[in-house]
This record gives structure tokens, sequence and C-alpha cells, in this order.
């Protein structure tokens, strides 16, 4: 049976989630640093200038961007994972807020898809298994159409080739599933869902 005919007989009860279909309300524990401001910027009016070393930075589970105080004398790498949680943070003094796609600087622009792309691949088992388990979200779309470059041909292959054995890796996708590189196509979704491009969210944090 298909999952557009499963998904019609149980129209009664089914509800479709219009904006953010996977994603939860949840904070960041690490952030990976895409840009490094040795003298601040003026960021959001409520904090005026901050004449500090701050970082532009995208979290590590969902993918928030995050500019981030640095504590005096602290020193940072670019793409170095530091520690945003509620406890004890090393080089962190405070976190200064969430920001756009927009506010991002040119260099934290060009860094942001390398880091995702690495980010995905680090996590692979989670983006397996949304090849696996993503569902409808409407009577005409399914969730794997939001990706980019799948259509209704790659959508009807995705969902029969897993119907037969579950993916097991983006290799396995890859072969299976002819996407050629799951991680770019990935990571490429991630950046339209943080630009504002798609009013579906399935990967990054619940404003």
């Amino acid at each position: 049976m298909s999952v557009y005919k499963r998904m019609n007989e149980d129209r009664g009860t089914s509800k479709f989630i219009e904006h953010d279909i996977y994603a939860k309300r949840m904070y960041e524990e690490y952030a990976y640093v895409l840009d490094y401001l040795p003298t601040g910027r003026d960021v959001h009016e409520r904090y005026g200038h901050v004449v500090a070393p701050t970082v532009q930075t995208v979290g590590e589970s969902h993918f928030t961007l995050l500019e981030l105080e640095l504590k005096p004398g602290t020193s940072v790498a670019m793409h170095e994972r530091l520690y945003v949680g509620r406890d004890k943070r090393d080089k962190v003094a405070r976190v200064l807020g969430r920001i756009t796609y927009e506010e991002l600087t040119a260099t934290a622009k060009v860094e942001l898809p390398v880091m995702l792309e690495e980010l995905v691949k680090r996590h692979e088992g989670r983006f397996v298994e949304f090849f696996n388990r993503s569902q409808p979200i409407t009577p005409r779309m399914h969730a794997l159409e939001l990706l980019p470059g799948i259509g209704k041909k790659s959508m009807w292959q995705i969902v029969e080739a897993r119907e037969k054995k579950p993916f097991q890796s983006f290799s396995d996708i890859q072969a299976r599933a002819g996407i050629s590189d799951p991680v770019k196509t990935i990571a490429k979704r991630i950046i339209e869902e943080l630009s504002g491009e798609s009013k579906y969210r399935i990967f990054i944090r619940v404003a």
C-alpha cells in the first residue's frame, strides 16, 4: 500500500503540520565557530555595540545561528566547538542571542555550508533515519520532496527502496536510491531553512 493511500485512509485522525515538521523547541549545548570578530559588531538594538571579542556560530543539534561574547583573553579557531549550555562555560562569557542568516558576516556565510556538511556526516544516523521514517506532510507533498533535487520520481524511488530494506548509511542511500550526495543535499536544505526560503522546517530549531 502506498504512503499516500495509507495517509488518505487515516485522514479522519491525521493532522498535517504546516511549518515545523520534525523540529522541537530545544536549546543548543554546543556551537561551532563560523567567524571571529575581535572588536565585536553592532548587534541587536537591545544590546547596542558590543566592544568585546564575539563569534558567530552554528549550533550542533538544531543548527541555531548564535552570536556569542567571548571571555577576555580567549582565543578560538575556525570551526572550534564551544560549550554554550547553561552550566559553567569555558570560553563563552554570554550568549548575545540568535541571529538570522542575513546577519551572518560574509565569512560566516562561506563557512556555514562547510560546517554543516561536517555536522551532517558526524550525525549520519539521524539523517539516515529521516530518509527511513519521513512521511507525507500534505495530501500532495512528501517530506522527502523538500530536499533539493528530490522530485516525485526520486521520492518514490526512495520510498520503495526503504520499504524493501531500511537504509543503513549515506552510501546505502546513494547506491539504492540514486541520490548522488546525501550530505550536500541535506546541508543545502538546512541553509534553505535558515535563510527563510521555505515555510517548512524539518531540521532546524523551532523559533
